[in-house]
């Protein structure tokens, strides 16, 4: 088990170098200089040599991502041209939000997504499974941003029930948080329910028709017991690589959930900073949204050797 941790964490160490010369390369490969395109159209030559000096543009390719990767080690992003705070800072104030409503949404979607597909699995072709089926696939097939703005449209202004914009921190006000929180969450977590419901349904099918399930039934355990001690743990490895791909879907989908919603958190940020030409937030924004998903698929190949110890010793 050693050797395969190790093994696993060296591939996202590579994985995450790779991460940080990608998002260091946006700064090369958009057009025009991007210390010109920093300080807008009337910024002089000397103002623009200055930044270009500042940023360190002038040095070669490799000197230059020498010089970011190593300050980005140390916490050291540079500072923002919009907001005029240093990145890091910035980062500490978005950062959470997103992870809170994210956190919120991978919960609520992997509890009632693998719940919904297992009562599918046992209750096979009733009318609780062809429900489940069709809300399932109604859901994938639902565009993010035109339910949200379904949900505004009817839960904030036609009955008042909810906030529909803006941002509050549950330390400062629980209530009120929780309150803006409802809607965003619901949103991100639909798509996950969906598919984890579909799958979870799949994989406990396969899992329940093997020969050691019928066993159990046979010694007369109880349906409860056999599917939280026999048949989940099995079917979990296909539901664990799709909750990692999951993740990626939270990321993505925060980009317009916080846009939708006006939520101060990463996704909106990082469209603000593509829109403003703020190109360091871009590239710092890039690094930690890659560095989020490189640590959570390394837990994901963690959890196939812990679920199957046939992972392990290969």
């Amino acid at each position: 088990m050693t050797n395969y941790i190790v093994r696993r964490i060296i591939q996202s160490v590579v994985v995450m170098l790779v991460i940080s010369f990608l998002s260091f390369s946006l700064l090369q490969i958009m057009p025009g200089d991007p210390a010109a395109a920093m300080l807008g159209t009337n910024a002089t030559k000397e103002q623009i040599d200055s930044l270009r000096k500042e940023l360190w543009l002038d040095r070669p390719f490799l000197v230059q991502y020498g010089h970011w990767f190593s300050n980005a080690l140390q916490g050291n992003m540079g500072m923002s041209i919009i907001y005029r705070e240093p990145i890091t800072r910035i980062f500490a104030s978005r950062l959470p939000v997103t992870l809170y409503l994210s956190s919120l949404a991978f919960i609520l979607s992997t509890l009632l997504g693998i719940t919904a597909g297992i009562l599918c699995a046992i209750r096979r072709g009733g009318g609780l499974d062809q429900l489940i089926s069709v809300c399932a696939n109604i859901g994938m097939a639902t565009p993010v941003f035109w339910l949200g703005i379904l949900c505004i449209y009817l839960f904030g202004l036609k009955l008042g029930w909810l906030p529909i914009y803006g941002w509050t921190s549950p330390f400062d006000n629980w209530v009120q948080s929780s309150k803006q929180a409802i809607l965003p969450v619901i949103m991100l977590a639909v798509p996950g329910i969906s598919v984890l419901a579909r799958q979870s349904r799949s994989s406990m099918l396969e899992v329940i028709r093997q020969d050691y399930i019928r066993t159990a039934f046979a010694k007369g355990l109880r349906e409860s017991v056999v599917v939280a001690r026999h048949a989940l743990k099995n079917a979990l490895i296909p539901l664990v690589t799709l909750m990692g791909l999951y993740v990626r879907i939270l990321v993505g989908g925060s980009v317009l959930v916080e846009t939708v919603f006006s939520i101060p958190g990463m996704g909106r940020l990082i469209v603000a900073g593509v829109l403003n030409k703020d190109f360091l937030v871009v590239q710092g924004g890039v690094l930690f949204v890659g560095a989020i998903v490189a640590v959570v698929n390394l837990l994901v190949d963690l959890s196939y050797g812990w679920l199957d110890p046939r992972v392990r010793y290969e």
